[in-house]
């Protein structure tokens, strides 16, 4: 992920900051409890799209 572009990036619910997981290939919005998808490189900042965040995955 390119760091100039998840400086720009916001949760588009909440407009609030992301979190990069390599790993998973997400952009967690904690305050949103969503993690976008990344794929092919490319952010799915589509609310439709993204995944509900589980409660143990908030404290981690």
């Amino acid at each position: 992920m390119n760091p100039k572009l998840l400086e720009i990036l916001v949760c588009p619910v909440t407009k609030g900051p992301l979190i990069y997981h390599k790993s998973s290939q997400e952009l967690v919005s904690l305050s949103a409890r969503l993690a976008y998808p990344i794929r092919d490189g490319i952010p799915v900042m589509l609310e439709d799209e993204a995944r509900r965040l589980e409660e143990h995955e908030l404290r981690e």
